[in-house]
């Protein structure tokens, strides 16, 4: 378990504003835990332990039994759209071959994330409650706190938007048809029997309705899982940073110093609004300890003593990090590599089909909602990667920033170690082939947009050569 000393308002010497330090959590995945488990994505889920051996038996069939079933929706709906595509090649029609193209890219990644999500559950359940009981709550008592409330509640509104609206946006592309009161399917796809019939209309619409859905919710949970962590874990860094920058005053606090001391060493680390240090933290914002909610004489312990202590509890809190961030590297490197590809071909599919192709409204709509989530998607990961490597070397920085010098000629060693280790990067790449960041986006971008030229000089030289 977490260091209490990270908890907030849990020892009574040591009391918060509630408003502004809240409670700790104990779940920090829980709406997340709940998609996995709605969408067959994990064929193991913990069941409760009071239900008799037989009902669990049966529990884990079924939930087996339905990540099956979601598997092979996607997979079948890729092998007719690959079916599809493979018809469309002869005639020539670039609308026609990049729409089914587009769907054939959509369903095969919707399909392998699905597995690898399924191969992965274990562990990322693992992963999911080494952060539960783990992560630091609040840092250090000091004159200066930070609480991780902030980030848990940007996490939470983030699963939820972005859930949604992948969801919106392929709920609208499958119900198109019964809001054009049209009797079509939503995806235009070859089957080896008439899709249309009485018989099998309605079978063949709700599969598809249920394939676009899981579409939607894979694509939304792999985006809000990546994004939560990596929130997650640069609120645990800011926690850290704002340990280190209070050593000293964590040290005098401890150790019997007055208020009115330790008023002074406040106003001089939380400095005003026009000489205050910008970015000093990644994603939660600085508070000034209200120094007559705490009992800074009940303790009386050595100055030397706690800054050592406390120093301990920031490499641990600063080990946990780099174990969660090389963890986090190790469940989407291939992910992120079978994305990037994804999204690439997406976008220059997207972008041909929205330059060259008919002028339906709906249609149109449709188009338009696919390329924003796809581009949206693609700053998420590249951007919360940015950050999360720009950030993850700056523990130097905020140890420099508290009067831990006075301490360092006793201990030196210490001192020393967690200065190397501080420069140590976080780096989420893709198949270990390159790092998910900026320079990702633009390459990303121009490989989309070198694709797209390629394709409209291709549908330029079809135009020309027709009678």
């Amino acid at each position: 378990m977490a260091s209490l000393q990270f908890h907030g308002n849990v020892d009574v010497d040591t009391r918060y504003d509630a408003s502004l330090d809240p409670a700790r959590e104990p779940e920090l995945f829980g709406m997340l835990m709940g998609v996995q488990l709605g969408m067959g994505m994990e064929p193991s889920p913990r069941l409760p332990r009071w239900w008799p051996s037989w009902l669990r038996l049966v529990g884990g069939l079924m939930a087996k039994t339905y990540c099956s079933i979601v598997i092979l929706i996607s997979l079948h709906l890729c092998l007719l759209f690959t079916k599809t595509t493979l018809d469309v090649l002869p005639t020539g029609e670039l609308q026609s071959i990049t729409d089914a193209l587009t769907m054939t890219v959509i369903y095969f990644f919707t399909g392998y994330a699905n597995i690898y999500w399924c191969v992965r559950s274990k562990r990322l359940l693992a992963f999911m409650k080494h952060i539960n009981s783990e992560y630091r709550h609040h840092s250090l008592a000091g004159v200066t706190f930070v609480s991780t409330q902030r980030a848990q509640r940007w996490t939470r509104n983030f699963t939820v938007s972005w859930v949604l609206a992948c969801l919106l946006g392929v709920l609208l592309w499958g119900l198109s048809p019964l809001m054009l009161g049209v009797r079509t399917l939503p995806l235009t796809c070859w089957y080896p029997f008439d899709a249309l019939a009485p018989g099998t209309y309605m079978a063949v619409y709700a599969t598809q309705l249920f394939g676009q859905i899981s579409v939607g919710i894979t694509f939304g949970f792999g985006g809000s899982l990546f994004v939560g962590v990596c929130l997650l874990m640069l609120a645990q860094f800011d926690v850290l940073y704002c340990s280190l920058k209070n050593l000293d005053a964590h040290s005098k606090l401890l150790s019997g110093e007055t208020i009115r001391g330790l008023g002074l060493l406040q106003e001089e680390l939380l400095q005003g609004a026009s000489t205050r240090e910008l970015n000093q933290y990644a994603v939660l914002q600085e508070h000034p300890t209200d120094l007559l909610r705490i009992s800074p004489g009940s303790h009386h312990l050595g100055q030397v003593k706690v800054f050592h202590s406390a120093l301990v509890e920031c490499v641990r809190l600063h080990r946990f990090i780099l174990y969660c961030c090389a963890e986090l590297e190790n469940l989407f490197s291939p992910y992120c590599l079978v994305k990037s590809m994804q999204i690439t071909l997406q976008l220059c599919l997207l972008m041909f089909v929205g330059v060259s192709g008919s002028r339906e409204f709906l249609r149109i709509v449709n188009q338009f909602q696919y390329l924003t989530l796809t581009l949206f998607e693609l700053l998420m990961f590249t951007y919360c990667g940015e950050l999360l490597s720009r950030h993850s070397v700056r523990s130097g920085e905020a140890f420099w920033r508290g009067g831990w010098w006075k301490h360092a000629h006793l201990l030196r060693q210490d001192v020393l170690i967690f200065l190397v280790n501080s420069r140590r990067g976080v780096y989420v790449t893709a198949g270990k082939f390159y790092v998910m960041d900026v320079n990702r986006l633009r390459s990303v971008i121009t490989q989309a947009f070198s694709f797209l030229t390629l394709l409209q000089k291709l549908a330029a030289k079809k135009a020309i050569a027709e009678p």
